[in-house]
């Protein structure tokens, strides 16, 4: 049987067919978006039209590569952005473009929502999470505000995941996944947060979708767009979430406490527990996950912007930029780079700035330089991981995916910061593979056959031996003591607004 996964992505979707009894990758096709020109400082949009377009394109490019298979296709699922609100009129029709991630237009409505319910503190307490700028919460808030009209005229609030989804069976639903991304959804009871949704207008629970569950179908695709792609009308739609979940999935992290870290354009690390991940901090991001769990998320925005500038700075590839690294000691004899070029989600530093830190004329070098970077970075993602720590994360080994793993320094540099074994994952990855794993449990336990996301993670994903890294004690010492340096240098700069 063959089952179609479909990433609705800020750069466009990717569609993969997933052969399950072979366990291979059929075929796979992408189709790129496009952004909204002409558009304020702030402001990143997409018209959510060209994503029914771009899903078209890309199922048919993959079902055409099946080569007479069509008819195996039993079902499909979906992934999309964390962040993607579609509005909906009550003739279906798309009211505005959706705002995606990077999109900071909605800050003040943000900061108005905390202020109305005592802060980060009072709305973890009423919701397990403190909606931020990338919520569409704040968003819902900005509409209301700033487009009255567009907001008034809208009959249903859809995620991007949820409004293909819709479009693909004629079912509005959404599952605690998706939902959990909107910052509208209380973690723990994994539903709507009333009193939150009450504030930004008493209207808008009436918008919502009901939330269902993510181990049983949508429903089954529309008879006329079965007949269009020349698939069984029988066809079933998983429930879908939001990419986070699905990655995860994909990953294999799909047992209480294991841990997958993503080193990509950002770092991503994520926990998958069997309770709510919640940080009165605010640090670690709480979702519901896509399997019925819970998951705790981080993710670091400057993972790949600090070794590219250098990397720019003195024209080096990757392989001259890992000889670099590899040349100098753990520790860099002292040099420090925190890598904040963009600003950072964790530490939370919106305003951040790179500091180099330990200059001496002996340490002053490109490969010293080099060796700091990578070690920013990793140091980074180990304060993320020691947060998860705090929060009850002690995972036997830790699973790495994404491009930046591909090197060998990096995979071990990961695991002397972490303190435990880095196993790259040698099978495919990526939310799509994810939103058709889905599809397929939720087919086979509608179906009547036993399937669960473990046993499907465990068939479908392994990690590669060969290139799995244990910490070195001794290594290890020294990035805990860099970490804390770190840290106090976070700690005592940004407070006098100098990071």
């Amino acid at each position: 049987m063959h089952f179609l996964g479909i990433e609705i992505g800020p750069s466009g979707t990717r569609a993969v067919a997933l052969d399950l009894e072979s366990a291979v990758i059929r075929a796979e096709a992408f189709v790129p978006h496009n952004w909204v020109e002409g558009l304020p400082a702030g402001y990143c949009e997409q018209n959510p039209a060209q994503w029914i377009d771009a899903v078209d394109r890309a199922v048919r490019q993959c079902l055409a590569a099946l080569d007479g298979q069509k008819d195996r296709v039993a079902a499909i699922g979906v992934a999309g952005p964390q962040r993607g609100l579609v509005l909906l009129d009550e003739a279906n029709r798309i009211i505005r473009p959706a705002k995606l991630a990077g999109d900071v237009s909605v800050k003040r409505q943000a900061e108005e929502i905390a202020r109305a319910f005592g802060g980060a503190p009072g709305l973890i307490e009423l919701a397990g999470q403190a909606p931020g700028v990338e919520s569409a919460a704040a968003e819902c808030l900005w509409l209301k505000q700033h487009e009255p009209y567009h907001f008034q005229r809208a009959t249903s609030l859809l995620t991007a995941q949820d409004f293909i989804a819709y479009w693909l069976t004629g079912e509005r639903a959404t599952e605690p996944g998706s939902a959990s991304g909107t910052g509208l959804l209380d973690i723990r009871t994994r539903k709507w947060a009333t009193e939150l949704l009450d504030f930004i207008d008493p209207q808008l629970a009436s918008l919502l979708p009901p939330i269902g569950v993510s181990d049983q179908p949508r429903g089954l695709l529309r008879p006329a767009l079965a007949r269009e792609w020349g698939v069984s009308e029988l066809v079933q739609v998983g429930a879908g979430s939001a990419s986070p979940m699905l990655a995860a999935l994909a990953a294999g992290c799909v047992a209480n406490g294991t841990v997958a870290v993503e080193l990509g354009p950002t770092g991503v690390i994520v926990g998958v527990g069997d309770a709510p991940v919640i940080d009165y901090r605010g640090e670690i991001t709480p979702l519901c996950n896509a399997t019925g769990s819970w998951l705790g998320l981080a993710t670091t925005t400057n993972a790949a912007v600090a070794p590219e500038v250098l990397r720019r700075h003195y024209g080096w590839s990757a392989a001259q930029f890992d000889t670099m690294v590899s040349s100098v000691a753990p520790g860099a004899d002292g040099l420090l780079l925190l890598p904040y070029f963009t600003g950072e989600s964790i530490p939370r530093l919106p305003d951040g700035k790179g500091v180099l830190h330990g200059m001496t004329p002996d340490n002053f070098t490109p490969a010293h330089m080099a060796r700091a970077a990578a070690e920013g970075v990793a140091l980074g993602l180990g304060y993320a991981m020691s947060r998860l720590h705090d929060l009850g994360f002690e995972p036997a080994e830790i699973r790495l995916l994404g491009p930046g793993v591909v090197s060998p320094v990096m995979r071990q540099m990961l695991a002397d910061v972490f303190g435990a074994p880095v196993v790259p994952i040698s099978s495919r990855q990526g939310a799509a593979i994810g939103a058709a794993m889905q599809a397929a449990v939720a087919f086979f336990h509608q179906s009547g056959e036993s399937l669960g996301f473990e046993e499907i993670a465990s068939y479908l994903v392994a990690g590669d031996s060969e290139s799995r890294c244990d910490p070195d004690p001794q290594t290890q010492e020294i990035y805990q003591e860099l970490m804390a340096r770190q840290q106090y240098l976070v700690d005592t700069l940004h407070p006098a607004g100098f990071l």
